[in-house]
């Protein structure tokens, strides 16, 4: 989606995308799935537990596609001279229902579709489409009989924040992050708007939060600083916003940092991608919601933006890496997250962005570049969502990245026409065997970096339990089973759900002397710790959730000041810091600290008793 034309002193990492072809018959949904979509383990499943894997396309427009300079109305100035209107690509030159059709033949059972927040906003009455009861109709009104009559013919639609601005995507744009042209809270409220306005469809399936998050000509990204330039952050927060305010059904689709450093020989750059998630995840206030996104194109790489000329630096592209080489690139920066189960970052990877050039493509490294992908996405069972779907041709020239292309009278040529050497793969990927979802134990991570992080719905409708400190709280349905010794990190794990809670900040629960000159903070009976509050690094109280069965009491003193002491499972939860963690039969029933001089009043010891009654 993108072609990638960078300063030297600005940034980027672009990708570059464009049109192409059609159809073949494979095996499509259809209209009998029901959602919403959920998540299990690395797997995303429909409302009734089965197995929903993403086979995308992205359907371009509504984001934009003008290049930033010269008359907007010009076709030359929009992105291979394909001037969209505002509106999905394709739907000035063929019916709405005519490009769904070109889906169906192409095996998809989901739409990614993009839009700018310029599109919430725009009123201009939009006169170009072919179907008459679309004319007039303002961009977002367009947005809206796509996402309907997509729903209709048995799609997921995910919504995509790709831009900001009607300009196209993605190098030094004013569309480098979610903040760059518009505040964060402007950000927010839109996603509000556009949870909401959907709430009622539930095919209507995901919220991809925003596009290619990369670095502006004089800053970068990061993940987890907890300014305002923080991705990790900036998703959580509107994660939660969406799924507690607006639509609950949602899946929240995070994609990895695109790009950060200046792309110039000599000096730090390159593409994080997802490899800041194995330290630190998201933990949304619902379970099941949270997938981890990522773009791959061949003419990219994991420290070349893309570009060719200025912003073109010496590194390899990934298409210049041998096979070995790719695989370990692709594995270390996003497929891990799926492939290591039983983690806090374990969850559904999918590839939100992939393509290459078809019908006219004569580059022998694109082209085996992306058949060893399309494997690559094969072997890993991935879901995955091809860029662009659609496109614009003159007899049978154009752009060529697309799967279907329509002409100006409205004549298509698809990837099965017999001339598009991309159809095997692209059949081999379609109709690739997809596994069923396994039974996953969820795992999650609490940080208290920055702020509260408290994670269960039911705590947060009640009052402050320690008013003044920072506070976290495992996602209802899960316990705290671990803790950092500093850096005040948690790991919680799948539990049954707490039928009552209890703030403890003294001693008066402690029923033997665990922890010998220690102050020790221990739940009621029946409880186990599912959350903790801190005043500087401090440990301040536990909060207790009662159990809805009998815990048991056969204990041990679990101690962790000096080095890890953790029981398997859960993953890298506080990489940097020693850490305690019980055992998967065992609870932690309580939380010892020293106040000596030397001490900073941190987490030493857990009380871990054994679930099952004795």
């Amino acid at each position: 989606m993108r072609i990638v034309q960078v300063l030297v002193a600005t940034l980027l990492a672009g990708l570059v995308v464009v049109p192409s072809g059609r159809a073949a018959q494979l095996d499509w949904v259809g209209p009998t799935w029901v959602g919403p979509l959920s998540t299990q383990g690395r797997y995303i499943v429909d409302a009734q537990g089965k197995r929903f894997k993403l086979k995308s396309g992205n359907w371009h427009g509504a984001s934009g596609t003008w290049n930033g300079s010269g008359d907007v109305n010009d076709p030359a100035n929009h992105h291979a001279g394909e001037k969209a209107d505002q509106i999905p690509l394709g739907l000035t030159r063929a019916k709405l229902d005519t490009i769904i059709d070109g889906f169906v033949e192409l095996g998809l059972n989901s739409v990614r579709l993009p839009f700018a927040n310029q599109m919430i906003h725009d009123q201009t009455p939009v006169t170009s489409p072919v179907d008459v009861n679309l004319k007039g109709k303002t961009p977002l009104q367009i947005y809206d009989a796509v996402v309907q009559r997509l729903t209709e013919r048995g799609f997921a639609v995910i919504l995509n924040n790709h831009t900001t601005t009607f300009r196209w995507c993605c190098g030094v744009d004013g569309n480098e992050r979610w903040n760059t042209s518009q505040t964060a809270q402007q950000w927010e409220e839109d996603w509000l708007f556009m949870a909401r306005r959907y709430a009622s469809n539930k095919r209507v399936v995901g919220a991809d939060l925003y596009n290619e998050v990369r670095r502006t000509v004089w800053d970068d990204p990061n993940w987890g600083w907890g300014n305002q330039h923080d991705w990790q952050r900036a998703s959580q927060i509107v994660g939660d916003r969406i799924l507690t305010e607006a639509n609950p059904d949602l899946l929240i689709i995070v994609e990895g940092i695109n790009w950060t450093g200046i792309p110039v020989d000599g000096f730090p750059h390159g593409r994080p991608t997802l490899e800041p998630v194995r330290t630190l995840s998201h933990t949304l206030v619902d379970s099941g919601k949270l997938v981890y996104s990522a773009h791959f194109y061949g003419y990219t790489g994991p420290n070349h933006t893309g570009a060719t000329g200025t912003g073109e630096t010496s590194d390899p592209r990934y298409q210049d890496l041998s096979p070995e080489q790719l695989r370990e690139v692709l594995y270390r920066q996003a497929f891990y997250v799926a492939a290591e189960t039983g983690n806090h970052f374990t969850a559904p990877v999918w590839i939100s962005e992939f393509g290459v050039g078809g019908r006219g493509n004569t580059d022998p490294k694109s082209r085996a570049w992306f058949e060893r992908f399309v494997d690559y996405l094969v072997e890993t069972d991935a879901d995955f969502a091809y860029w662009p779907l659609v496109g614009f041709h003159t007899n049978k020239q154009g752009n060529g990245w697309g799967l279907l292309h329509w002409d100006a009278a409205g004549q298509r040529i698809g990837l099965y026409d017999g001339d598009d050497w991309r159809a095997g793969a692209w059949s081999r990927l379609v109709n690739a065997p997809a596994k069923a979802a396994q039974p996953s134990k969820r795992w999650s991570m609490l940080t208290l970096d920055h702020a509260d992080f408290q994670q269960s719905r039911t705590v947060r409708a009640q009052p402050d339990w320690d008013s003044g400190a920072r506070k976290g709280v495992c996602p209802d349905g899960q316990r705290l089973t671990g803790l950092s010794h500093t850096g005040n990190r948690g790991l919680c794990v799948e539990s049954s759900r707490a039928t009552g809670y209890q703030a403890v900040r003294n001693e008066s629960y402690v029923d033997t002397d665990w922890a010998s000159g220690y102050t020790k903070l221990q739940c009621p009976t029946d409880h186990y710790v599912v959350g903790y509050s801190v005043r500087g690094a401090a440990l301040s109280s536990v909060l207790c959730g009662r159990s809805p069965q009998a815990l048991g009491k056969t204990s041990r003193t679990l101690w962790f000041d000096r080095h890890d002491n953790r029981a398997p499972g859960g993953g890298e939860f506080a990489h940097g810091h020693y850490k305690g963690q019980c055992a998967a039969d065992e609870y932690i029933a309580g939380v010892a600290y020293t106040g000596r001089i030397g001490s900073s009043r941190t987490p030493d010891a857990l009380l871990c008793r054994r679930i099952v009654t004795s």
